[in-house]
């Protein structure tokens, strides 16, 4: 399997498949290479996904490395290996977060960037839902249990079951235990508890400007608000958006809606 040395020797994760623009996938903040196997076999590009350190395959690290700064030189450093001097990011929440960063500190490796259902204010609410279940092991036991469970979440509707099954499999492991998860709980500590102020991640939106850029957000997020997209769209009257209906954090990336804005992102970028 395919593995690369961070600086500090934590083993990283990846795999490849396509060709052309190199596109490299950055997944929410527990999941891994996997969250993008629903838009894999729509993108016609070279689609490069990780996963981050204490994620999926990779090596667990010292708690204090799981954060953007780090993650996103251990990105830079999956680029050195693979002697790209430039990729685009398409990046899911947390792996957003990350996309921004580079634009801000090594603009001269990005060739675009995506968002899925994140921006540079991060929604109160959604963040309170995320603290809840980070390092939790589920309840359920089972990944049909587990998949019921998904099925009865807000604001998604029109899901098929299979997809939800599919879900849990990617981010569970079934142990005679029941199921486990598939990162460092550690991750939990990372989060704060609300108390300190947000940090104003506006720069990092702002240091994009003149890169292909894609917005696209579940119409029913509580992570990324209406207000946050007019204000990212305001800034940048050229964004390819999409707001995707019944679906809320986060989208699956198959959407029509995404997929449209997707090949649209690609196409300016060749």
């Amino acid at each position: 399997m395919p593995f690369f040395a961070a600086a500090d020797g934590t083993q990283i994760y990846f795999e490849e498949a396509g060709a052309g623009t190199p596109v490299i996938a950055l997944p929410g903040l527990t999941r891994n290479t996997t969250d993008f196997d629903h838009a894999a076999p729509h993108l016609d590009c070279r689609l490069i996904r990780l996963d981050y350190r204490g994620r999926g395959q990779s090596d667990w690290a010292a708690p204090e490395t799981y954060t953007v700064p780090v993650e996103a030189s251990d990105v830079l450093a999956l680029m050195d290996h693979l002697s790209l001097p430039k990729a685009a990011f398409l990046g899911t929440s947390r792996g957003g977060m990350i996309a921004m960063f580079l634009a801000a500190t090594a603009k001269d490796r990005v060739l675009g960037i995506a968002l899925n259902d994140i921006g540079p204010e991060i929604a109160e609410t959604g963040l309170n839902v995320i603290r809840a279940y980070v390092g939790q092991r589920p309840a359920q036991k089972t990944y049909a249990e587990a998949a019921a469970l998904r099925a009865t979440l807000p604001g998604f509707a029109n899901v098929p079951m299979d997809r939800w099954l599919a879900e849990v499999r990617q981010q569970y492991v079934q142990t005679d235990d029941g199921l486990d998860l598939r990162y460092d709980p550690a991750l939990a500590g990372t989060l704060g508890d609300g108390s300190e102020p947000a940090p104003d991640l506006w720069p990092l939106f702002d240091a994009m400007a003149g890169l292909p850029l894609a917005v696209i957000r579940g119409a029913n997020s509580d992570l990324l608000t209406t207000e946050t997209l007019a204000e990212m769209q305001r800034r940048r009257p050229d964004a390819i958006v999409a707001t995707v209906p019944d679906r809320a954090h986060i989208p699956f990336l198959d959407e029509d809606e995404s997929l449209e804005a997707l090949h649209r992102w690609l196409g300016a970028m060749t």
